[in-house]
This record gives structure tokens, sequence and C-alpha cells, in this order.
């Protein structure tokens, strides 16, 4: 193993559930192996100022369960420029850090993957974001999180619709992605689930919901992901179906930022661990511009760009379950 004096971390983009726990695990490797950690507060924006601060083993203390991120996330404009990532590598070096790992999504690791090219900077990517949109990975952290908060919202939602025989749509998370929008759909029994890859058509989803009528269904759940392509957005969508189907009251809920945080589940503070290991296991084997991941319960390494530009593309046997289901 090579031996790095300095390494440090940053979360990046969105928030996720189990970013701290992954936080927690890149800090405690670093401690497990004799290497000095730094925190960069508020991702690349914070690097370019300078805002970094020495983490040791005990500064990550009773933050596994805990939702958000304590070393704050922004989006930075500045990172985008020459001149602003001629600052990263000037911070970096003033604080003689020797190789970075970035927590974050798509955004945070094209960042990653330029700054490497510009300076061959070792970078190590752990993929984290509720939206699950990574290449190179099976689960993202945050994705089951996020998942379980719809499902439960979802089924309260349904007691409520079921109560005054309402049409419910729930828009969640997903603009880009509908892995929240399918899974959640099917775990809580929605009679239609609406997703960006899959265009269901306004007269189709008309068609189901007379259908499930006709079969006496007196309320309905239709989930729809932000990104869905079947109306302009869902309370349009919403006016559609009720101008169309008077005999349905309709309402919408949106979700919302709520899925966004919240305590993560065990699988995300489980995979969170896992990923932040050999996150520095592979600096110390002197790995750069990869990503770690899951695939087959196995901890991956992924390049970095093709994580980036790659597709994880959506379950089809879920979306012929969830076919099935809607019957």
């Amino acid at each position: 193993m090579r031996k790095i004096k300095k390494i440090a971390v940053m979360t990046s983009g969105g928030d996720a559930p189990g970013m701290n726990a992954a936080i927690r695990s890149v800090v405690r490797t670093c401690a497990y192996y004799g290497i000095e950690c730094m925190g960069i507060y508020r991702g690349y924006q914070g690097l370019i100022e300078g805002d970094l601060v020495p983490l040791t083993a005990r500064s990550v203390n009773n933050i596994i369960q805990k939702g958000g991120t304590i070393l704050k996330s922004a989006r930075s404009k500045e990172f985008r420029t020459k001149e602003g990532r001629q600052k990263a590598r000037e911070s970096l070096q003033k604080h003689d850090v020797e190789a970075l790992v970035v927590i974050g999504g798509d955004g945070s690791f094209t960042g990653g993957v330029i700054f490497n090219k510009e300076y061959n900077y070792p970078v190590i990517g752990i993929p984290g974001t509720i939206d699950n949109d990574i290449s190179g990975t099976s689960h993202t952290i945050g994705y089951d999180t996020a998942l379980n908060t719809a499902v439960n919202a979802i089924d309260k939602i349904r007691d409520t619709a079921s109560s005054h025989n309402r049409l419910f749509f729930v828009e969640v998370m997903g603009r880009d992605a509908g892995f929240i929008a399918l899974n959640a759909g099917v775990g809580a029994g929605a009679e239609e689930i609406l997703i960006p890859e899959e265009d269901l058509g306004l007269e189709r989803l008309l068609e189901s919901l007379r259908k499930s009528r006709r079969s006496g269904k007196s309320s309905s759940i239709v989930v729809v992901s932000e990104g869905d392509k079947t109306g302009k957005n869902v309370f349009e969508l919403a006016d559609y179906v009720e101008k169309n189907l008077p005999e349905y009251e309709v309402r919408v809920s949106v979700l919302g930022h709520m899925q966004r945080g919240g305590s993560p589940t065990c699988f995300d503070r489980v995979l969170a661990s896992r990923l932040g290991v050999s996150a520095i296991e592979l600096l110390l084997d002197g790995k750069t511009n990869l990503m770690v991941g899951l695939k087959d319960n196995k901890v991956i390494a992924t390049d970095l760009e093709k994580a980036v530009k790659g597709q994880h593309n959506i379950d089809t046997e879920l979306l012929r379950v969830s076919d099935i289901m809607t019957t």
C-alpha cells in the first residue's frame, strides 16, 4: 500500500441520507491506517475558499444516524472555471492534502473527473444521491431511505384516499430517473406509476383509471416521478384527469424534500460504511479516478468518467410486474 499522509473528504450536490455515515467511514478508515483526514465544508466552493478542517475518529461520533451532511453542501459555479479549479488545487496544496474523496452524484463526479485530468490529482467518488441514477452501482447512498420515506407517505395518503373515495396523484423525486417512483409505486400498491423512462400517454392513463373504476375501486393512487412526460406537471395532469373523469375527486400531494431528510436506513448506513472503507483503500493502493459502488452485494470500482456518462437503466422486469399488479 502507498503511504499517503493526508486525505480530504467532501460532500457535494444534493444531500442524501447516509452521507454522514460515509464521512464517518472515510475518517475512521483514515485513522485506522494512520492517515490525517481533512473535511471540506460546502463542497467545491468551500475547497476554493479554503474552508478545510481536521477530522479525527472522535470528530465523527454520533453522526451515523443523522440525515443531511455535517460538512454541508453547495453548488459552485466558480469550480466550473479553470481559475476556480486552480484555486481549489492551491487550497489542497496549502493544506498538504494528497488525495480527494468526493461524496455526491454525477455533477460532483464530473468536477472530480475534470480536476483529475487537469492536475493528475487522485480522486475517488462515493455515490450519494437519492435518485439512484449513477452507473456502476445498484444502489447509491440515500436511495433506500428516500424509497422507504416515499412508501410510508403513500401508505398514509392511501388511508385518506380510501376514506373519502379520492384519486391521489403523489409526486416523488426523480427528475431524470424513475427509480423512486417505480419501486415506491410497486411497494405501495399504486394503481398507476408514471416515470420519465416510459411515456404512458394521457389516453392510456384515462383508460386505466376507467378500468379501475369499473372493477369496483372507489379510490386510487397514481405515483408520478417529477420528470414524467405524460403531463406538463402533476397539477395540470390532475386537472386533465378531473375534467375527463368527473366521477373522480382528484387531489395532489407533492412529497418534495422530505425524501432527502431523515435518519438513514440500516441498509444505507452499512452501504456508506462499506464504500468509505473501499474508497480509502483504493487510494492507498495507488488507484485514482474511480467510483466505489455495489454490484451483486459486492463492493466494486468503476471508472469515474464511465460512472458519469453511463446509464443506470430502469428494471424492465419490475415494469412488467407493475403492469400486472395494476390489473
